[in-house]
Parts: structure tokens; sequence; C-alpha cells
């Protein structure tokens, strides 16, 4: 039996990885012990370190509830302070020289990092994803060196970036990662199962802080890889052989078996449409229970907790679990029924978390599971079907908008990431709004090779798309980054038609609509421009100007700084756009300019914003 970790680096993504679901349903049909973790990493040494001293403190005195206090102890281990010790000793009665010598030994073991001489595990499996996170990935590949005997042999990285950039991160970290996807027999282990095919454990989910916006579904593929060798994406390697159809349907029974029934549909397929098995994929969908119209009701996820903790499925995920539907139950009762619920609570010392064990949770079970079930949300709602990365306009049918009618789909996300397929792209959306698909969506792909003005005819076309249409189409504009090389690692790239200032100016007005566009015009132009030539001029517009357009506006400010903007010569103009299109200003560059025109319009780039 081996210990495995699964990792991924402790940035911000809205979807599971569903890599290392894989994998934690693979080790442990291997009944190997399967951890994952997302967090500060110098965390995870500290209550990895805690786990060990609490077996022994256990050793010295079982009659304690030593989780009380966990968080005293936790933060001796990090400082070592003379004083903590001396609290937490004046607990105790009997055994204060094992527990003292225990604690002490313990800080030494955390402070002076005598762990990395005990390596833990078997195998850490580091699941990568954009290249822009470059230098958190690289780090916790780094972290994870500590934890192997063998980093080399040990280590297992894969995902996006592992197979865009392997030869990079071989080189940064001396391990070869894996590229593209598990869907051999025999990649990591001498046995006949295909990790890819496998369904997702979403008990890991559970073991870990961190919540990822997108956590309510089933999720996968019906078809991998894309007949098409787009430049800009990295699907042709990840995925180079395309499949046309993908079972889902035993996955998602096993998923129900394990761990209930899931509310959304969402497929993260690179191109379904190109698929010769379009009609058997949507008969999938339907069979498996989204059908247009089709409700959901929450399973009993109390139930399913207990039960899985009896089954010692996951304790340290199902104890977490327990815990936090216990205390949304606790706030959804009212009057008699929440003080018998609290104060069953606090008998069975599952008001915190720190203190919430998997023994006491099978003891209050029986005594709150009637009350639980009658109150819990039973409300029916409505279930939806996304094909989350889009699909291509180009193959998109009357045939196949008829089929796509035939599910709830929400939205529809149709690509348009280039001016060139104009026609395909509307054609598309006078489809999808014929067969009643009225919810849209898309990506909108610039800092590529396109020029500023074409993302913002994209931008019209889908505006006026919704007003002839009576439709409502969600525009994402999506910043290209490169997929190889260094201008990879981060997200500083420019294109050939974009500069910084442009970049800014295009985020600064999706903050104030939270990265989307969508219906209406009036306010469309306000934010964008009536035409082009508006367009551009906010482009230049100082960034605070945009941020805070109505208040600069009203004071008149932003007149001002057009009015000496466009008075600018065009000698000036070839002075200045370049300066304003590095996006960098201060008063020490203000200084090397004579011209008192340019001084003028520089001067409105130092305003902040309001006072």
């Amino acid at each position: 039996m081996r210990n495995i970790l699964l990792l991924e680096p402790n940035y911000k993504n809205k979807y599971p990885p569903l890599g290392l679901m894989k994998l934690s349903t693979y080790y442990k049909k291997l009944e190997d012990n399967v951890q994952f973790y997302k967090g500060d990493l110098k965390e995870f040494i500290l209550n990895n370190i805690y786990k060990e001293l609490e077996k022994k403190l256990n050793y010295i005195d079982d009659t304690v509830d030593w989780f009380i206090y966990k968080k005293d102890i936790l933060q001796f281990i990090k400082t070592g302070r003379k004083k903590l010790l001396e609290e937490i000793l004046d607990n105790f009665d009997k055994n204060k020289p094992l527990i003292s010598e225990n604690l002490k030994y313990y800080s030494r073991f955390y402070k002076k990092k005598e762990y990395l001489k005990h390596p833990k595990y078997d195998k850490v499996c580091i699941a990568t994803l954009f290249t822009f996170y470059w230098d958190k990935t690289i780090e916790t590949i780094e972290f994870a060196k500590g934890l192997v005997k063998d980093y080399k042999k040990d280590i297992l990285i894969g995902g996006v970036m592992a197979s865009v950039l392997p030869k990079e991160i071989e080189e940064a970290t001396g391990i070869k990662p894996i590229v593209g996807l598990l869907d051999k027999a025999g990649i990591l282990d001498d046995n006949d199962t295909i990790i890819d095919e496998l369904p997702l454990d979403y008990s890991i989910l559970d073991e870990i802080d961190y919540k990822y916006p997108e956590s309510n579904g089933y999720y996968g593929y019906m078809t991998r890889g894309c007949k098409r060798k787009c430049p800009f994406c990295a699907v042709p390697t990840i995925e180079p052989k395309y499949k046309s159809y993908i079972s889902l349907k035993n996955n998602i029974e096993d998923i129900n078996k394990h761990f209930g029934e899931q509310r959304n549909l969402l497929l993260l397929d690179n191109n379904v449409l190109a698929s010769k098995n379009f009609p058997q994929i949507i008969d999938e969908i339907i069979e498996i229970g989204f059908y247009k119209g089709a409700k959901y009701i929450e399973p009993n996820w109390l139930d399913i907790t207990i039960r899985n903790l009896k089954k010692s499925a996951n304790d340290v995920a199902y104890t977490k679990k327990g815990y936090y539907l216990l205390q949304e139950m606790l706030k959804r009762l009212k009057g008699e029924n929440q003080q018998f619920f609290y104060n069953k609570l606090d008998e069975f010392q599952l008001l915190k978390l720190e203190t919430t064990t998997k023994k006491n949770l099978l003891k209050i079970y029986p005594l709150i599971k009637d009350i639980y079930e009658k109150y819990r949300n039973k409300a029916p709602k409505t279930r939806y079907v996304d094909f989350n990365q889009g699909v291509d306009a180009r193959y998109l049918t009357e045939e196949k908008i008829k089929l796509l009618s035939q599910i709830p789909i929400k939205p529809l996300r149709i690509a348009f990431d280039e001016l060139r397929i104009e026609k395909q792209y509307v054609k598309a959306i006078e489809l999808s709004a014929k067969y009643g698909i009225k919810n849209l969506s898309n990506y909108l792909l610039y800092n590529y090779k396109d020029k500023p003005e074409e993302l913002y005819i994209r931008m019209k076309i889908n505006v006026e798309l919704c007003e002839k249409l009576d439709v409502n189409i969600y525009s994402f504009p999506m910043k290209y980054i490169p997929i190889y090389g260094d201008v990879s690692k981060n997200r500083e790239f420019i294109g050939k038609y974009w500069n910084k200032k442009f970049i800014r100016a295009i985020q600064a007005v999706l903050n104030s609509t939270k990265g989307k566009i969508g219906r209406g015009k009036s306010f469309f132009e306000k934010a964008f421009g009536k035409n082009i030539d508006e367009f551009y001029k906010i482009l230049y517009m100082p960034e605070p100007f945009i941020i805070y357009r109505l208040h600069f506006e009203k004071e008149g400010i932003t007149q001002k700084w057009w009015d000496s903007f466009r008075n600018l010569n065009e000698k000036d103009k070839k002075i200045i756009y370049p300066i304003i299109e590095q996006n960098i200003f201060n008063i020490d560059s203000l200084r090397r300019y004579n011209n008192n025109n340019i001084k003028k319009v520089l001067e409105f780039y130092l305003i902040k914003k309001p006072k």
C-alpha cells in the first residue's frame, strides 16, 4: 500500500482538476492511501507534522481530546515560543514531561526542516494548468521534491502546461513530465487500466479549503481532440488524435452511486460538432437525464456523507463535509427545531470544525436524520448542459442545431475568435435563434494577429444580433497568451497590433462589466464607443477616466483631456502616441519633454483617481 499525494498548485481556477480526480479513483482501486491538497504549502507541512504529533499524544494519554488544543499546538510548532508551551502544559496534571518533550521535538522538526530527511510519500502527482502559472507551478514542483525519496521517479507532472512546455519543465526541475493524456493502459503501472476513462473521485474536493466556483456538476468529455489545427490552440498537442465518441453513461452511474446526483452537465469537448457521432452524443445526454425541461432535486447529502464515513471511503473529506452540512442546516432551521439542533451539535462537539470527529458524526446522525430530511432543500431546479469550450460555428448545420435544441443547453457557446468567420458565426446565431436557443455566449480572442478594431467589430456584431434576433449573447473578450516559449510563462505578451495601453484600457472597461459584454446597444456604445474612432479614443483615454468615467465626465476633466488631445498636430501625435502606448506615466518622464502641448496632455495621465 503506497502513500499518494495529489497536488494542485495554489492558483485560482474555476473547475476542479479532473486529471487528479481520475488519478484518485485509480490509486484507490489499487488500495493505496490517497491525499489531495491545494493551498499554502507551509500549512501543508505544518498540518502533516501535527498529525504525527497527535498520534504520539494520543499514545501518551488517549483520554484527552487533543483537537481542543490543536490551534495552540500548531502555533507552538510554528514559533517554538516558551510562553505558549507553558500555557498548553497548564491544561494537564499528568504526563507533562512527555507532552513537553514531544511538543518541543516536533517544533524543532518543523523549524529545522527535518521532514525533508523523512519523505512521507511514495508518489506525488502534480496537475498543471495554464502556462502563465509557470512560477507558481515550478514552485510547487520544487516543494514536492522534499516529499519523496527519488523525485525523478516518484513525482508525476501532467496537464496542460506539462504537455506544451515539457522541455522547459524538465530543464527547470530535472523531472520529465507526462505529455498528453493517460489514455493507454500501463502508463503508470503494469496493469490494464486506462486512467483517462475512469470516473471522477468527487470526495477529494472536500479535503481542501479551496472551493471551486463550478463544482456542482458532472464533468467529462464525449469527444477528444479537434480536427482543426489552430496555431493559437494547445489542443493538437494535448489531444492529438480526434475521438468522435466517448460514452459517459457508466461513469455517471458510478458518480451517482458513490457521490450522489449532480445538477448540471459540463462537457469540456474541444470540437464536439466535428463528431460523426453527434446524434448519438445527444441521445446519450438525454438518456442520462438532460432532456429539455429536466429538473433536479438535491439528494440527501448528509445520508451520502454518513454512508461514506461508515465505509471509511475518505474520512478526512467526509468529516469536513459533514460539519459544513450540519452548519448549513442549523442556519436553515428556526425556532424550537433550531434550538434542538444546536443543542445536539453542542453535545457532540460539532459546532467547530476543529472539534468535529467522524465518531461523533456517526453518533449524532440517528438523532437528527429525520429533522435533516424534513427540512433539507428539495426545491426542483432546472438542469443545464454546457459545452464549456464552445462549439465551432463552421460545423453548425440546421440538423445539428435541431439536435442541440432537444437538450437544456445554457448557454450555447459559439466561438468567434476571428473576424474572417463572421459569415459562419452570424449564420450559427441565426440558426440558434430559429430553434429557440436564445441564451448564447462566446469567447472573443484578441491580442493575437487581430487589430483592435476587429475586436470592436466582433463585439458590435453581437450587440446588434441581440437586438435583431431577440437573443442574449454574453461575449467574453479573452486576451491571447502564447502557449510555447518563455513568452507563455506570464501574461505580458503584446500582439503585433496591440500595446500595453490598449490592453489595459480593454481590461479597465471589462472590470466594470465583470469581464463580459451583454445585451444593450446604448450601454455598449457608452462602454466602447459608437464607432471605431470613439473606440480608439477610449483606448487612448487615461485609465482612471475609464474606470471612474461618470465622475471625470461630470467634472469636465475628460472633455478637457480630449480637447487637448485632439488639438495636437501630426508631429506632436507621432511623439505622444508611443509614450501613451507604453502606459508608463510619472513626473520624471513628463520633464523630458519641452513641448508644452505634449506636456499638457500627459499631465492628465498622472491623475490616479477622483479626489
